[in-house]
């Protein structure tokens, strides 16, 4: 992946600090980042999402990503992904995600460069969106959120530790994509 903006995935199942992560590189680097649509849609919705509504839901998390990588210059930071998108389809409505939403996220997964895997080694925040805050669901989302990527051998650095250890490996990993020969 020469040239171009470089497209940087805060990833990770919930309450690993990904949103905050994602809006403090964009402070530190200077550059945009894209917030994770379905929050916005969950508060319009009242927290009533239906199968019916992936597609929806899709479609914003494609235009946040899309206006973000528009007003970059080096690198764009995404608070979750179409990806993520999916694996939320698939655990909490099985079988209701859109064959295109699969195909489309698949795509966009090929333009990343880097994928930040938050662990769940802190403690989970309590929030009306989460779904898993036991022991054995965290397990769970951490599981599949890390085959995602290995399955498809996509590149990933972890990130784990404190709040401030988490931003430290982040910007560290950042930096080196940054100064990798063809940024």
């Amino acid at each position: 992946m020469s040239g171009g903006v470089k497209r940087v995935v805060v990833f990770g199942t919930e309450s690993t600090g990904k949103s905050t992560l994602a809006e403090r590189l964009a402070e530190r680097f200077g550059e945009p980042w894209s917030e994770e649509f379905v929050r916005e849609f969950w508060e319009i919705k009242e927290g009533k999402i239906t199968g019916g509504d992936l597609g929806t839901i899709a479609l914003g998390q494609m235009a946040n990503e899309d206006h973000a990588v528009a007003a970059a210059r080096r690198v764009v930071f995404f608070d979750t992904d179409l990806l993520t998108c999916t694996l939320w389809d698939d655990v909490l409505f099985p079988g209701a995600c859109p064959p295109w939403v699969r195909a489309e996220a698949e795509e966009r997964t090929r333009r990343v460069a880097l994928w930040l895997l938050c662990d769940t080694d802190v403690p989970f925040e309590p929030d009306p969106q989460r779904s898993f805050p036991d022991a054995n669901g965290r397990a769970r989302g951490r599981k599949i959120w890390r085959e995602a990527l290995e399955r498809r051998g996509l590149p990933l650095v972890e990130i784990s530790g404190t709040w401030a250890e988490r931003e430290q490996f982040a910007v560290a990993a950042v930096q080196k994509l940054l100064d990798s020969p063809g940024a």
